[in-house]
């Protein structure tokens, strides 16, 4: 290995790649889950809450907000988990 300037560049260009690739799959993945999961008032008014909390608050960390995503479910859909 010589590891040269080069390489260097070489490196990063696959590394965007790979992390254009990754963003590509996660952002179709999103697509999918919310045409099968937002599907009323209540469901699209907690994605879109969802989606500004994210965007303003920067230090928000995710496994808070998916709990109090759940507990907004559970009290919202009290009929429908089982």
């Amino acid at each position: 290995m010589r590891g040269g300037p080069g390489d260097l560049r070489a490196l990063v260009a696959v590394v965007d790649g790979v992390t254009a690739a990754a963003i590509g799959a996660i952002s179709g993945a999103v697509v999918v889950l919310a045409k099968r999961s937002v599907v009323d008032v209540t469901t699209t008014l907690l994605a879109i809450a969802t989606a500004v909390l994210l965007l303003k608050v920067k230090k928000l960390p995710e496994p808070a907000l998916i709990a109090i995503a759940a507990i907004i479910g559970i009290v919202v859909f009290p009929g429908v988990h089982r």
